[in-house]
């Protein structure tokens, strides 16, 4: 998600003080750009290494994918709160945003940014619908925007623990225990490769705890999840 606030920019040896921050994303027009937050609010620090991973599926004690997605498959609606930063290499510090998720089963997700400005983010089956104040609310078809489609899946996939879904886009391995595990995306297309080199998802059985991205040009994000009511995110 872009921010205008007052971050100091790296420039050479010296910093300079900017009142607005514009990091324009994924090479596509100003009015395209409005929707990136789309892609790297799902994690923009969303999605390399440049090596291919094994399909690795076993973990410690037996953990197996199977399991994993049969556990998250049980999800079928949750609210959290979540902590994000973004680290992106001319600012000498994160951007951080906080506010709160909620998840239904089997396609909808939301994302509500309520800080340091608010923002809404809804995704509803293929669409995506974005609303910031005193700004018109703008609507998006994933099916116009397969880019952002591989990105949505991986949150989106994840949560329902949709593994067909999650292979049509990416390359898994699966590291850990139920207790703590990490479940690693690699991107199998060229393209998306260029824009993100992993996703990583970290969680203990049937909650996921953290969401991180990490861009091909080592900018990256990383969202803590914490978990509010009865219900697994």
């Amino acid at each position: 998600m872009h921010s205008n606030s007052n971050l100091k920019v790296k420039q050479g040896g010296d910093e300079r003080t900017t009142k607005t921050v514009h990091v324009a994303r994924l090479g596509v027009s100003e009015e395209a750009n409005a929707v990136s937050p789309i892609n790297w609010n799902w994690n923009q620090a969303i999605v390399g290494t440049i090596l291919t991973l094994t399909f690795s599926v076993a973990g410690a004690d037996g953990w197996q994918l199977p399991e994993l997605m049969q556990l998250l498959a049980q999800n079928k609606a949750g609210k959290a709160t979540f902590v994000e930063k973004k680290y992106i290499g001319i600012l000498d510090q994160p951007i951080v945003s906080s506010g709160e998720l909620a998840y239904t089963a089997p396609d909808k997700l939301e994302k509500r940014t309520l800080k340091p400005k608010p923002e809404s983010l809804v995704l509803d089956g293929d669409r995506i619908t974005v609303d910031q104040p005193g700004k018109r609310r703008l609507t998006v078809s994933l099916h116009d925007h397969p880019e952002i489609t591989a990105f949505i899946e991986s949150i989106r996939g994840t949560l329902a623990g949709d593994r067909s879904a999650l292979e049509k886009f990416f390359t898994l391995a699966l590291t850990g225990s139920a207790d703590e595990w990490q479940l690693v995306l690699i991107p199998n297309q060229a393209r998306m490769l260029g824009i993100v080199s992993r996703i990583r998802i970290a969680g203990s059985h049937a909650d996921i705890n953290t969401i991180a991205f990490d861009q091909s040009d080592g900018d990256r994000s990383e969202m803590v999840i914490t978990k509010v009511v009865t219900g697994h995110l």
